[in-house]
C-alpha cells in the first residue's frame, strides 16, 4: 500500500497475520493508518493462508520467517528502515527477522504474540508441530526472548482484555525482555479478545493510538527499557 504523500526517512511498514484462519485481509484496515502517516505497508498472506499459494501443514515458523523476509526484500529498498507489526504466532516472527534485520528494524508492534520453543521452530505445523507447542510451558526456552532482549528501537505491546490463547506467562516473559533495552510502552485493549487483528478492523481509535505510538519521536532523555507507558488506552499487565 503506498500512501498518497510519503514523509521525508518513511519507513515501511509489514504486518503479519497470526495462525488459524488469520490473512493480510483483516489488517488492511491498519495499513491504510500507516499509509495516511505516510508511511509505505504491505500486508501478506503467509503460505496456505488468505490468497496465498501452498498447504498450510507444509508451513513451519522457519518458512514464515523466510517468506516474509521475501517480500520485505521485493516490496522494499535495502536502506528503508522497517516497523514489524506481528499478531499471535507473528510474534516469533517478527522476533526472527529482527535476527535478520538488526537495527534496520526502528519500532515492533506485538498484538496478543506468541512465541514458541526452540525445537518446535523449524517442524513442519503437519508434521508433529502442534504436540510440541502443546508441552507446558515449551515457550521459555524460545530464541524470541533473546532477540528481543537485544533490541533497543521502539516495542509496543498490545495485549486484550480477555485472552483464551496465550499463556499470562508467555506475555509476562515477553514483557520482561521488551523492557530490556527498547524504548518500551504495553497497552490493554478493554473488551478485546485474542482476534485482535479482528477486532481493531472495527476500533479506529484503537488503531490510531496503536500507530500514533510507534511514529511518536523518541525522546532524547527516554532510556531503554524504562517502563511501561500508556498511548491512551488503559494499561493493565501482570506486575513483576
Amino acid at each position: 500500500m503506498t500512501p498518497r504523500n510519503e514523509r521525508s526517512g518513511a519507513c515501511g511498514v509489514v504486518i503479519m497475520h497470526g495462525a488459524g484462519t488469520g490473512n493480510k485481509e483483516r489488517n488492511l484496515p491498519f495499513a491504510e493508518d500507516f499509509a495516511v502517516y505516510g508511511h509505505p505497508v504491505v500486508a501478506l498472506d503467509f503460505s496456505g493462508h488468505g490468497e496465498s499459494s501452498g498447504e498450510l501443514s507444509d508451513l513451519s515458523l522457519r518458512r514464515r520467517r523466510d517468506q516474509a523476509a521475501a517480500v520485505i526484500g521485493e516490496v522494499f529498498a535495502p536502506e528503508r528502515p522497517l516497523i514489524l507489526v506481528g499478531f499471535s504466532m507473528s510474534g516469533q516472527t517478527v522476533a526472527d527477522l529482527l535476527e535478520l534485520y538488526g537495527t534496520r528494524v526502528t519500532a515492533v508492534a506485538l498484538c496478543a504474540p506468541g512465541i514458541y520453543g526452540r525445537d518446535a521452530w523449524d517442524v513442519p505445523f503437519g508434521a508433529g508441530f502442534t504436540e510440541l507447542i502443546r508441552r507446558p510451558e515449551s515457550w521459555r526456552d524460545s530464541r524470541a526472548l533473546d532477540a528481543y532482549a537485544r533490541f533497543e528501537g521502539r516495542a509496543l505491546l498490545v495485549v486484550p482484555e480477555h485472552d483464551a490463547v496465550i499463556p499470562d506467562g508467555v506475555t509476562e516473559l515477553l514483557r520482561t525482555a521488551l523492557a530490556a533495552r527498547a524504548d518500551f510502552s504495553a497497552l490493554r485493549l478493554t473488551g478485546a479478545g485474542h482476534q485482535l487483528g479482528i477486532w481493531l478492523a472495527g476500533q479506529p481509535r484503537a488503531r490510531r493510538e496503536i500507530v500514533s505510538t510507534l511514529l511518536r519521536p523518541r525522546p532524547s532523555s527516554q532510556a531503554p527499557g524504562s517502563g511501561t507507558r500508556s498511548a491512551g488506552i488503559p494499561v493493565d499487565l501482570p506486575s513483576s
